[in-house]
């Protein structure tokens, strides 16, 4: 049997979209669209994963029942309340709409989470949850109109829990392309299964990587939290080379592990973590800043801090910045170091970048937007595989007929 085309035809710009980010942060899908064309895939996070092993909206209102203004909307005209049937609102109408303008745009809904990956190895060891885990995972994809799914089980704690990972992921990717068959559409692209996958050898050699390879798309690299609160002293979150975690070492013992390289996404983080009382990189510290939503996390455009310096270390492709008043550090990537790090993902020939998450970068025309600075390092050159648009089987009448 041939093996299926690759999911991707260049390189990949991926970000996740946090369905809470509508409400403090006050970022909606319209704020992404200055720079749709910029990404290739948005991953919505999360959905919820339910002991029996039903998959579940996170947060229903935001997510599709919401009715937006016109000026928060992808075609600037308010959600109607007097339309007739049953219809999608929320963030995924908005999403959908998003995808009928950037055609090479992909939207997947990210299973787990850090909070909500409890249940995974309970569901992913018995037949039965698997296969509603399965089931109504594909509902949602179905319904919402979506390109695919990201499993984000963080994290299978032994080979037991490895085990019957590679056997959700092989059941899940059959389900799929049954799922496509069943529509007639297997002339179009093939629904995505991706993974995001730790960069800590710990957590990564648990796992079974050439096992799970043939049923997944695409590892996403969550290279960053190598360092923070837990540790007794400061250090780099996302630093590419050196130290006892780093972003080269897990992607070397990816590909060593049989993952071909145009399948590992690497993540760069939108945001900084930070310390206080220490003096710099490397040193003790004491307690954290407030940060900008919880303590000790900065948003990437908040940063640097009034009264900061931003300094590289070239050799372990890492950034920071100090304040020598606050004596406060805080480690997160710059553009210059971003761009260092696309020049890694070229001349390895990785699949791509992803970004965690999307409401805190600059403004899409800001001089210090990541998101710019790596669509630029790829030369705008991006993968274009088209997404999806036909649902007829949706239980939402404006999915059904494509908004018309």
């Amino acid at each position: 049997m041939q093996p299926p085309p690759p999911a991707t035809n260049g390189p990949v710009i991926a970000g996740y979209f946090t369905n809470w980010s509508i409400y403090a942060r006050n970022y909606n899908v319209i704020d992404v669209a200055a720079s749709a064309h910029k990404l290739t895939h948005i991953l919505y996070a999360f959905a919820n994963l339910q002991e029996d092993g039903t998959v579940v909206l996170g947060d229903v209102w935001a997510d599709k029942d919401k009715h937006f203004p016109p000026e928060q909307t992808i075609n600037h005209q308010a959600d109607s309340w007097n339309e007739q049937g049953n219809n999608l609102y929320g963030n995924f109408k908005q999403l959908y709409l998003l995808k009928q303008k950037h055609r090479h745009l992909k939207v997947t809904l990210s299973i787990g989470g850090w909070t909500w990956s409890t249940n995974f190895s309970a569901v992913a060891s018995d037949p039965q949850k698997r296969a509603r885990f399965i089931d109504t995972a594909i509902k949602h994809l179905n319904d919402l109109g979506l390109d695919g799914l990201d499993i984000d089980w963080e994290y299978p704690k032994d080979d037991k829990d490895a085990f019957f990972y590679v056997h959700l992921l092989y059941e899940l990717r059959i389900a799929l392309d049954r799922y496509q068959q069943r529509l007639q559409q297997t002339d179009q692209p093939r629904l995505l299964l991706t993974v995001a996958v730790p960069c800590g050898p710990s957590h990564y050699r648990t796992l079974r990587l050439q096992q799970m390879e043939p049923y997944v798309d695409l590892f996403y690299l969550m290279a960053y939290d190598f360092a923070g609160s837990w540790d007794s002293k400061t250090g780099h979150q996302s630093a590419l080379y050196g130290g006892s975690l780093n972003g080269h070492q897990a992607v070397s013992d990816y590909l060593a592990a049989g993952i071909p390289p145009h399948k590992i996404v690497m993540g760069l983080p939108l945001y900084g973590r930070a310390f206080s009382n220490t003096s710099g990189p490397d040193a003790s510290f004491q307690g954290l800043p407030e940060g900008s939503w919880e303590q000790g996390m900065f948003d990437y455009k908040a940063l640097p801090k009034p009264g900061a310096t931003e300094n590289h270390d070239w050799q372990r492709l890492a950034s920071w910045s100090y304040d020598p008043q606050a004596r406060e550090f805080v480690t997160y990537d710059t553009p210059e170091i971003v761009r260092g790090k696309c020049d890694y993902i070229r001349k390895a020939s990785l699949g791509g970048a992803m970004f965690w998450e999307l409401s805190a970068d600059q403004a899409h025309d800001h001089p210090r937007s990541l998101l710019n600075c790596v669509y630029d390092a790829f030369n705008h050159h991006l993968d274009t595989m088209p997404n999806h648009l036909s649902y007829p089987e949706s239980q939402y009448d404006n999915v059904k007929r494509g908004m018309a």
